[in-house]
């Protein structure tokens, strides 16, 4: 990968606290502590942007995974406006993941075949759950769904196969949220797989992002996010 904006040893810290506070996560959900939830959640999507401007990370980049965090204090709440108000914040990631791999990305003629399946994905799951929403989620699933689809299509097609897993893994994560959300059985601890999806999405997504940049022609300077290596 590219060189990082400040010295490698503080990337390398911001990389084992943000693995710190994944760990510290999925394990308070495997042994069912709430508390050690609430305090490490918070804590992640922060420091992985911090992690991504440490190696100099578009914006866009780092915007996305910020609205993650928004979305997930607020997914903090069982209420319905705080769920609304999380996807919202999840929807507008999707947006700047969506305009960064339409600006920087570089279409694959291969993984192109991949959008009818994404396509076939979301009319098939919006489909089978849209009788089991609560009448005032349906609409906004769909319009979520459709917005994760692109940006999970796009991220394969674009920029390659690591940011393709993420996005695809994205797309698990919030699908097991929308099952909930319609009372569909689950698997035992279904926070935890939830969690588990997300987080190796978001990593997988912000890894293959500076991955494909690094690839492409010519200096990252290109995009003006090159900053001195110089602590």
């Amino acid at each position: 990968m590219r060189t990082p904006r400040i010295s490698g040893s503080r990337c390398r810290v911001l990389l084992a606290a943000f693995a710190l506070a994944a760990a510290l996560d999925l394990a308070s959900l495997a042994v069912g502590f709430h508390g050690g939830h609430v305090i490490a959640k918070p804590l992640l999507m922060p420091l992985l942007a911090a992690w991504a401007a440490a190696w100099g990370a578009p914006r866009l980049l780092v915007a996305a995974l910020l609205c993650g965090w928004g979305g997930d204090v607020l997914l903090l709440s069982d209420a319905d406006p705080a769920f609304l108000a999380g996807m919202t914040c999840f929807a507008a990631g999707h947006v700047c993941y969506l305009a960064l791999f339409t600006r920087d990305g570089t279409p694959r003629a291969r993984t192109a075949l991949l959008a009818p399946g994404y396509l076939v994905a979301l009319v098939t799951t919006v489909a089978l759950l849209w009788p089991d929403l609560p009448a005032g989620l349906r609409v906004p699933v769909a319009g979520y769904s459709t917005l994760l689809v692109a940006m999970a299509c796009a991220a394969a097609v674009r920029l390659g196969p690591v940011a393709g897993l993420g996005g695809a893994l994205f797309l698990l994560s919030d699908t097991l949220i929308a099952t909930g959300v319609a009372d569909w059985p689950q698997p035992p601890r279904p926070d935890l797989w939830i969690m588990l999806t997300y987080l190796a999405a978001q990593f997988l997504l912000a890894t293959g992002t500076l991955r494909a940049l690094e690839a492409r022609p010519g200096p990252m300077a290109t995009y003006g996010e090159v900053r001195s290596t110089t602590p």
